[in-house]
């Protein structure tokens, strides 16, 4: 079958980088030859899909259903890897073959249109939190993975430059900025995470109920991975009366919940979104940094 790239996924790369174009021209036939190396049966591309990769509904040679997923250099494929090789299963997607090939990964087959985004909002976060859990476990020593100091220094060097933060922005970054720096004066542990953890990075699953996919690992303190999932949700939050109230619970709630400083929690979730915010609003997407900026103004 002819393979073609979600809209999502080519909006998302031509934001982001030139090298994207060069993947998504090759993409056809790095699959053709991802799906005949391992002698797969093409099902489906799944759609919408992500904004970083490209994911294949296949069955292997025996039948068994499994997922192909194909991603850019940039996305760091290697990384996510070595980081579900190192989960081995334990709270997210199985590897099924040890190595990448061309940021090619094969992985056990998921429910994937079922994501915890589904359940009722007081369920989603519960679900989430406990499969969360299960994957801060300590890095593994001879893995160089990226740092949480490293990954948002970059992030914050992008925030400063960013031409058109305008007038009434530029407080909000500057406290992003100044909790970042607090932060990571003294992290409190050293912890193996998913990176960009949400919602609809939880899929069902057979062999749990609920399994992570998609992560973008990297290494530092859980509040940092548990703040993408404070704002899960965010036009919802946006929408209500008490949507300023009713973040504040849910840090103190999934705080409570995951045995992280409600503080320290606040203030990664503060620096996530503004960073997020400023991002969007940098590559035209004018709405999301709306919302974004919006909500930071609430921490």
């Amino acid at each position: 079958m002819a393979i073609e790239a979600p809209q999502r996924l080519v909006r998302a790369l031509g934001e982001t980088a030139p090298e994207g174009d060069a993947w998504l021209g090759e993409l056809p036939e790095l699959t053709r030859r991802a799906v005949a190396l391992r002698e797969l049966t093409v099902e489906r591309v799944q759609v919408p899909g992500g904004r970083s990769s490209l994911v294949v509904l296949v069955r292997q040679a025996d039948g068994t259903p499994a997922v192909l997923k194909l991603a850019p250099r940039r996305a760091r494929p290697e990384s996510e890897r070595a980081a579900l090789a190192h989960w081995a299963g334990r709270g997210a997607v199985q590897l099924l073959e040890p190595f990448t090939s061309e940021g090619v990964l094969l992985l056990e087959r998921l429910h994937p249109d079922l994501s915890v985004r589904s359940l009722p909002e007081a369920k989603a976060l519960l679900e989430a939190a406990g499969t969360l859990r299960r994957l801060w476990v300590e890095p593994p020593g001879d893995q160089p993975f990226e740092t949480v100091a490293e990954r948002t220094g970059r992030q914050a060097e992008a925030m400063r430059a960013s031409a058109d933060t305008a007038a009434e922005v530029a407080p909000l970054v500057d406290a992003a900025l100044a909790a970042r720096e607090e932060l990571l004066a003294a992290p409190p542990e050293h912890r193996l995470l998913h990176g960009t953890f949400r919602q609809s990075k939880v899929l069902a699953g057979e062999r749990m109920p609920w399994l992570a996919v998609g992560p973008d690992p990297v290494v530092g303190e859980c509040a940092f991975d548990l703040a993408r999932l404070v704002r899960d949700r965010v036009e919802d939050l946006i929408a209500q009366p008490s949507g300023a109230a009713t973040t504040r619970r849910r840090i103190k709630r999934l705080a409570e919940s995951l045995d992280v400083d409600q503080e320290r929690l606040r203030g990664w979730t503060l620096f996530r979104a503004v960073e997020s915010g400023v991002r969007a609003r940098r590559v035209g997407r004018e709405r999301d940094a709306e919302l974004l900026l919006e909500f930071a103004g609430w921490l």
